[in-house]
């Protein structure tokens, strides 16, 4: 089926779907008129776009588009008409899994390759000598950006903003926008580095970039917290996802030749079952023979991260991203860049639901300062592991002190932030020596 039947298909599939909500008591509408047309319903307009337009070719495809929703069980978005028209497009990942709960630990692993003991939704900053995937695709001089609906602003770094309620003008302004969605503004070697910041982007940054030919190779998407279903509904997502994401896919400007779009969920909805989110690989790299097939390898969010590794042959971060057991590259890249997966049996693999806290420098109930990755590790994209300055590179994790209950001492980690104090750019320095 080409894109277009897709779009034409998946139109038709949604166009009995409810649009009101007894839950939520939302309806639907769409923040513009198009996707690629700015809006003052997204407070600010872009004020310039980026000059990406070097494209360095990959081993299978050349850019990504991760797209996350939020909160659904596997077996909703499978049978919502939607998702089970997009599945016709794509390969299924029927055994992709989240890694935790809540929603915040997710989103810092994809990016850094570990949630470093977070187990709550507060607000944190990463110290600017944890390496990111900004720092490997950077090393390759690989484009990189993230886009935020609803975010006040590029490079916003408050916990959250509220905007006027496009839906329903007559209601009280709307916390669209959360900073918990946003991982890149929460490591400070992406926030506090002017040009870095520039690429935390908004929505009107996206269709501006998009209509100037300047969308980079590697994005990050969030829907505000209606439209990814964190607030609403999975159908509420659909409407969305119709508005929004289909006629992405037929627009070469976006799926252009050899794309690869991640469609994902941060996290299931029942925390008492394995943690498997609907996910589904997309875009014109995916080989026509494989569209509306099904992969029932083992992966994880962990698995994008060893997925652009291998496909640009990319150092790694020395963290979970180089755990062969939780990190699968995608089986269609891994066929065609030589990367053998590890199929663990399965009274072995995890549930990856556990809330409990464990220890890590973003938990205060057990602190312990961060640890610098496995320098040893390899990677899938075959590179070493890539550090960034001022990192004690001694301090492993076999070589940990004992975890300290922040909370007893009647404090919390110092990485912790109080968003009544950080609306603006600035940010509370770690003043304690056990940060290091």
């Amino acid at each position: 089926m080409s894109p277009s039947s897709l779009l034409a298909a998946a139109l038709l599939a949604v166009s009995s779907v409810r649009l009101a909500y007894a839950a939520t008591a939302q309806v639907f509408a769409p923040p513009s008129r198009n996707p690629l047309v700015q809006t003052a319903n997204y407070t600010s307009f872009s004020n310039h776009t980026l000059n990406d337009k070097k494209v360095v070719k990959g081993k299978v495809f050349n850019r990504i588009i991760q797209v996350w929703l939020e909160n659904t069980d596997f077996e909703t978005a499978a049978s919502t008409p939607i998702f089970e028209a997009l599945a016709e497009q794509g390969i299924l990942l029927t055994n992709y899994n989240s890694l935790t709960h809540p929603s915040e630990p997710n989103y810092v692993a994809a990016i850094g390759g570990d949630f470093f003991g977070m187990h709550d939704d507060n607000m944190y900053h990463i110290p600017s000598n944890i390496t990111t995937v900004v720092d490997l695709l950077e090393d390759k001089d690989i484009s990189w950006a993230t886009y935020q609906e609803n975010m006040a602003a590029d490079a916003f770094y408050g916990f959250t903003f509220s905007a006027p309620n496009y839906a329903s003008p007559d209601s009280a302004p709307y916390p669209y926008y959360v900073r918990k969605h946003n991982p890149l503004i929460i490591y400070d070697a992406i926030s506090q580095d002017a040009d870095r910041a520039k690429r935390i982007r908004t929505f009107n940054d996206f269709a501006n970039d998009v209509v100037n030919g300047t969308l980079p190779q590697w994005l990050f998407v969030t829907p505000n917290m209606v439209n990814d279903a964190h607030d609403t509904t999975i159908d509420f997502a659909a409407s969305f996802l119709q508005y929004w994401f289909l006629p992405l896919l037929t627009d070469p400007r976006v799926n252009g030749e050899d794309t690869l779009i991640l469609l994902t969920f941060d996290e299931n909805e029942t925390a008492t079952i394995q943690n498997r989110v609907w996910t589904l690989a997309l875009g014109t790299a995916i080989p026509l023979k494989l569209r509306g097939t099904a992969d029932d390898t083992l992966y994880t969010h962990y698995s994008s991260l060893s997925t652009v590794q291998a496909n640009w042959g990319l150092k790694s971060l020395g963290r979970q991203d180089t755990n062969a057991s939780v990190s699968n590259v995608f089986s269609f890249v891994a066929e065609k860049t030589g990367y053998k997966n590890v199929k663990l049996p399965a009274m072995d693999v995890p549930h990856f639901n556990n809330s409990a806290v464990v220890p890590g420098a973003l938990t205060s109930a057990q602190f312990v300062p961060f640890a610098a990755p496995n320098l040893k590790a390899h990677g899938a994209g075959q590179g070493g592991v890539l550090t960034r300055p001022g990192l004690n590179e001694k301090l492993t994790v076999d070589k940990l002190p004992k975890p300290v209950n922040q909370l007893a001492l009647n404090r919390t980690t110092p990485w912790q932030m109080s968003p009544e104090t950080t609306s603006g750019k600035s940010i509370i320095p770690c003043q304690d020596a056990t940060c290091a």
